[in-house]
């Protein structure tokens, strides 16, 4: 049946495949120079929900490929100027001025200045979408090529605003402008399909490094769908998972990528009893436990849920920014230690009973590990951690629910959770106080008075040397932390590799560490893909 269906796939990719170039039987040497050698054909994830505008999200987990951005980051998540030339941020921290080329031209001719940055941030902000600009009091031109943003509050975040979001051009700004992008970045929309591909093509008039591709094709597939079309030879990259990752494909390598992308298990903090303003219930008794959770950090083995649930392909977790820039690495834990967790709960009076089940004070030590419906991932992962539990004295049972039944659920039960951004805010919107019960983020209710000084100290530094130290501290200062040396409020987990298969021939240089979100975060640098050289392959 398995069989059937992969060549039912592979049919239907090709047949995709030949609509787009136009059809007919060709040789691969018909093929190669009908496609050209300046053509790639990627089926790297699915089609973005909301199109094309950075003013809504779009770009925000990679390059927004048809925009460009006033900064950006280099591999080590160093700043870089993309669009501007030079920025300075005031002593106080509330004045971000920046100076932009005078070169940049959209993708249809016409000169990009101060006004359309201005147009840009004023138009996301009044956006209301995932990208929180409410701490920008205004944003105004100085002159064509200077743009002066005014902060509320200091903000050293800010900076990752400047990174991710790309400009949009005012004369060409309309409702349609999410399915008909023109911007200034590396490469223009030239056909989209809905539901089965985009095309985009080189944009004359960027002003950086020229593409070395002039066309590429992004087939949106599944992951059965991709992989079966990278086995047909039909696609140059292809994003799989880790189930597809043993087979071997001819004339493709299997390229896996780092990321932050990681899993873990969200654990109400506090004891039950209070009720959100929708009405449904907060804490949960057992693991507002300190000791609870400390051990179960303690116990777990994370190379083990790499090595069986991902079957190889990632890392064990300790938090929610692994590697990168503002993670304290005082947090990686030596976990697996069985022995000295149940030592430490029977210590705190938690003794097993004869169900095998640990009890304090008339409580018992179990609760519903939820995860959504439908990720086999996070279902194996939750199952492999129950069974973890087991010699620890922790009864854990595991329930998939859908996205709409978790919305009502998530403030008191544990919920296996994935997160993982770029941007150091993503710590304080999951650990701040502030933030309690705020859409996704800190549902399970924490709180930490010294957390949220160093988090403040963070979010008001005027350096991102300064910022990182802030940052880093709130994670763990030697006493305290929302680490898993401190309050773990979290057990965080894995963190998945990125696999793709691509082709041999094509280099695609040194990447960032990945962020949440296999598929398009690949592409923040494929302007500098190129295939490789002759001399090189047959050497």
């Amino acid at each position: 049946m398995k069989k059937t269906l992969n060549i039912m796939i592979i049919i239907t990719v090709i047949g995709l495949l030949s609509a787009c170039t136009g059809g007919g039987d060709k040789t691969s040497q018909q093929k190669e120079t009908d496609q050209g050698r300046d053509n790639l054909v990627l089926a790297i994830g699915g089609e973005p929900d909301d199109g094309f505008d950075p003013t809504t999200g779009w770009g925000r987990y990679g390059s927004p490929l048809f925009q460009s951005t006033l900064l950006k980051y280099d591999q080590d998540f160093n700043i870089e100027h993309d669009l501007a030339e030079n920025y300075e941020v005031s002593e106080d921290g509330l004045t971000w001025t920046v100076g932009i080329r005078h070169d940049a031209k959209f993708s249809d001719g016409e000169p990009l200045t101060a006004e359309d940055v201005v147009f840009t941030y004023e138009t996301t902000k009044k956006s209301g979408s995932v990208i929180d600009l409410s701490n920008l009091k205004n944003v105004e031109a100085t002159d064509e090529y200077t743009i002066q943003f005014t902060l509320e509050e200091p903000q050293s975040t800010f900076i990752d605003l400047l990174v991710s979001t790309g400009i949009v051009p005012e004369h060409a700004y309309d409702e349609n402008y999410n399915e008909n992008p023109i911007g200034s970045g590396p490469f223009q929309l030239e056909q989209w399909d809905k539901g089965q591909q985009v095309i985009v093509t080189a944009n004359p008039y960027y002003y950086g490094e020229k593409p070395y591709f002039k066309k590429l094709t992004f087939l949106f597939l599944s992951e059965d769908a991709a992989f079966a079309a990278a086995k047909a030879g039909e696609v140059d990259v292809a994003s799989v998972l880790p189930s597809f990752a043993e087979e071997e494909i001819k004339g493709m390598d299997l390229v896996e990528l780092e990321s932050v992308d990681n899993r873990g298990i969200m654990f109400p903090f506090v004891p039950e009893g209070e009720k959100t303003d929708e009405g449904f219930p907060i804490g949960n008794d057992v693991t507002a436990d300190k000791t609870i959770r400390k051990a179960i950090n303690m116990a777990i083995d994370r190379q083990s849920l790499v090595d069986g649930v991902l079957q190889g392909f990632g890392t064990p977790a300790y938090s929610v920014a692994d590697k990168l820039p503002w993670w304290n690495s005082e947090t990686v834990i030596e976990d697996g230690r069985m022995k000295e967790a149940k030592n430490m709960l029977d210590d705190a009076g938690w003794r097993v009973n004869d169900n095998g089940v640990r009890e304090k004070d008339g409580l018992t030590a179990e609760f519903t590990l939820l995860y959504p419906t439908g990720d086999q991932i996070r279902q194996s992962l939750s199952i492999a951690f129950a069974d973890m539990m087991e010699p620890l004295g922790i009864n854990v049972e595991t329930k998939g629910k859908s996205w709409n039944e978790l919305d009502r659920l998530m403030y008191s039960h544990p919920v296996m959770m994935g997160w993982g951004s770029h941007n150091p805010l993503e710590m304080y919107n999951l650990y701040s106080s502030e933030t309690r019960g705020i859409g996704y983020y800190n549902v399970n209710y924490y709180a930490n008075p010294v957390v949220d000084k160093y988090m403040n100290q963070a979010l008001n530094a005027t350096s991102q040397e300064e910022a990182n130290r802030y940052w880093q501290k709130a994670q763990w200062d030697g006493e305290t932390g929302f680490s898993a040396k401190g309050d773990a409020p979290w057990a965080w987990l894995v963190n998945l590799s990125h696999l793709y298969y691509i082709n041999e021939d094509l280099e695609i240089g040194e990447q960032k560490i990945q962020p949440h979100g296999h598929g398009w975060p690949i592409t923040d640098s494929i302007q500098q893909w190129h295939w490789k050289e002759t001399d090189q392959k047959e050497g």
